[in-house]
Order: structure tokens, then sequence, then C-alpha cells
């Protein structure tokens, strides 16, 4: 797509107004990597502001558990409500992990049909950090279009879960009917991320293995430490069905209730805050070694001592030291 030099004066206004092409157009001029391109990027969201915000609601969940569906009942449940809806993933192996929404969009065909929603999968075979500040400034996009709800998917691929938990306001983690040994294999670190626990496919022969595997996730939360951004009750662990469409009205009530408390009580502001500092600092960091690495003798010697450090003339810690006291100068 050719972008020119007044692209963020003509998009701007139109993304304000609620577009959805100039949303997307311009999603897709923040996903560019061209020098040119990041450049009226910036000038975009500058001109935008950060006058509007969405809830922005972080999803993670192993393949398999339905996120798919989920989301397009979730949203649709929304949209039922008055609400504008996007849906944005945090996906940087497309390629080989399947169970994304890149997958999984044709499946979402109701959700993608529907004027108050949009749907938005991230570009494929990417680095990780490049597909996490994409995945920002789309949000930052979408907020500005007017969207009441954004929901940020990951497929579960680790350290995703960290970087979509950074830049949202509630972490859902969508767990499938399971057993002991399931439940043990969970990561202690996401469940102490996750906000609400939703035990997904609560319905038919499934549902008393859901709501076993949701007592269960419960009394693993209550074994954690209450964090002083949580009211009385939370996080918390809630079975609902996507398929059969039950109980996602109520795990809405259970969001939103989490959220006011936490706006009432200063941390939701407060974490916002602390989020903008974090991807503020990240940004410098990737712009100081993005200089580095065009610099071609920066470039060569790097090569050269990566090259000695695979050949087992030099430890990797002696070569990037020597590194870093040859750039100090």
């Amino acid at each position: 797509m050719t972008f020119s030099p007044d692209t963020a004066a003509d998009l701007a206004p139109r993304i304000l107004a609620g577009e959805r092409r100039a949303l997307a157009r311009a999603i897709t001029l923040v996903e560019s990597g061209r020098a040119d391109h990041r450049a009226q990027a910036t000038a975009l969201l500058d001109l935008l502001g950060t006058g509007r915000q969405a809830l922005r609601i972080g999803l993670s969940g192993t393949p398999g558990v339905g996120k798919s569906t989920f989301i397009e009942s979730f949203g649709m449940m929304l949209v039922g409500l008055g609400l504008r809806v996007a849906v944005l993933a945090v996906d940087p192996s497309s390629a080989r992990s399947g169970g994304s929404i890149l997958g999984d969009k044709t499946r979402m065909e109701r959700l993608s049909r529907e004027p108050a929603a949009f749907i938005r999968p991230s570009p494929s075979q990417a680095q990780l950090g490049g597909v996490a500040r994409r995945t920002r400034e789309a949000v930052s996009l979408c907020e500005a279009a007017g969207f009441d709800v954004v929901l940020i998917e990951t497929v579960g691929v680790g350290q995703s879960e960290t970087l979509v938990a950074e830049m949202t306001d509630l972490f859902i983690l969508l767990m499938a009917p399971a057993g002991g040994d399931e439940l043990q294999g969970v990561k202690r670190g996401i469940m102490e991320m996750a906000d609400i626990i939703l035990v997904n496919k609560a319905d038919g022969d499934l549902k008393p293995a859901a709501l076993r595997t949701m007592a269960d996730y419960a009394g693993a939360l209550r074994l954690l430490r209450r964090r002083p951004q949580d009211p009385e009750g939370f996080p918390k662990a809630v079975a609902v069905s996507a398929l059969a469409e039950e109980g996602l009205k109520s795990a809405w009530e259970d969001m939103q209730r989490l959220a006011e408390w936490r706006r009432e009580h200063g941390h939701f502001e407060r974490r916002r805050a602390e989020q903008a500092r974090h991807w503020f600092e990240t940004e410098v960091r990737e712009g100081l070694l993005a200089r580095l690495v065009a610099d071609p003798v920066i470039r060569a010697r790097m090569q050269a001592l990566g090259s000695a450090v695979a050949g087992g003339e030099t430890a990797p810690a002696v070569a990037a030291a020597e590194m870093l006291a040859e750039l100090r100068g």
C-alpha cells in the first residue's frame, strides 16, 4: 500500500469519525517497518492524541480451548449491548502455531460482518517486539476510532502473555475442562497475571468436568497472595460456554465490576501510567539498538565477535564486555 507524505493529516479526522477503512489503512501504516512509514505513523498517533479510552482486555489460552468461538460469542454479546468491539492479535509465531485469530478469522463470520466490530490479525513471522509495538499502536488507533472494548488475543507462547498484560487493563485466561495433572501444568506466573480464569466448554457432557475444573482453579487462586489492585473475590474462576453462549454476560459483569473498582481506587490510571512509561522505555531501547545495528562499522564488529563466540574462541560474556567497552569509546 502506498502512503503519501500527508497521509497522517488525511487519516486522523477519518479515524476520529470512526471510519473503518481509514482505521484499517492506519494499522497497515503502523505495521510497516519502512523509516518513512514509521515517521508518518508517529505523526498520526500524535495527531490522534490519547483523549479516548477503551477497556483493554487481554485474552490468552492454549490451542483447542475454543478462543475463536469465545471471541465471536463474547464479541457478539458486547455488540448486542450496544458496544463497539475491536479484536487484535499478538501472534509472533502464527505460521507455525495455529489456533489464533489469524487462522480462525474465517470462523468468526458473524462477528466479522458486524458494523460495530473490527477484527485485525497481526502480521505473521515477525519478531515478538515488533508485533508488540504494532499491536500497542493498533490499540491506540482503535481507541481513537471510538471502540469501547479492545480484545487483545495471544496464542500463548510464553513471553507474549507478559507483553499483552503490559498493554491491557484486564487479563483473562481461557481454559478447557481438565484434570489435576493439567492444572499442575499451568505456569504459576500466568496464574498470577490472570484477573479472571474462564473455564470454557461448560456445556453438555463436559459441564460437570468444567465445574470441577473451575473449583480447582478457584482453590489454586485462593492460595495466591491477594494483590492490592484486586477487590475481595478477585482473581476468580468462572465457568462459561462460548458454544451455548452461557455465562458470558456474567463474566462481562465481573470484568466491569473489577475495572470500575480499580478506577475508583486509583489502580486503573496508575496502571495505565506505568504501562505508558514501560513502553516509552522499550521504544528508546529498541531505537538505540536499531541505530547500533544500522552502523556498518558496529555491525561488522558485532559479526566478528559473534563468530568468535560461535567458534568457541571467546566466552559470550567476555565478547559482550569487549563490545560494550568499544561502544563507550
